[in-house]
């Protein structure tokens, strides 16, 4: 009985499912523990077949401060923060070369 506890626990993990990860730049790194980060995807039209961008900005929480603006950040779905927040910074994938 107490081996079909423990192994019930991973099956709701996974009934769950994975949360979801974006891959955008910081634009805003002004405000305590948020990011704003803009994800920009590609489409292509259904009739015209040219390939759109559209782009949309995601606040995210960064707890340690650690992204800057320009940086490349990986940024996992997550429990409601505040009004705005639905994100958290899980990684810095690449730093910005601009001198500050």
């Amino acid at each position: 009985m107490a081996n079909e506890t423990a192994s019930a626990a991973p099956e709701a993990a996974r009934e769950r499912g994975a949360r979801q990860e974006l891959v955008g730049v910081v634009t805003s790194a002004k405000m305590a523990k948020t990011i704003v980060v803009k994800v920009t995807r590609t489409t292509q039209h259904p009739l015209y077949r040219r390939v759109l961008r559209s782009a949309k900005k995601y606040y995210a929480h960064d707890e340690n401060k650690d992204a800057r603006v320009g940086d490349v950040v990986r940024i996992i779905s997550t429990r409601p923060l505040s009004k705005l927040k639905r994100w958290r910074l899980k990684e810095v994938v690449a730093r910005s070369t601009r001198v500050a």
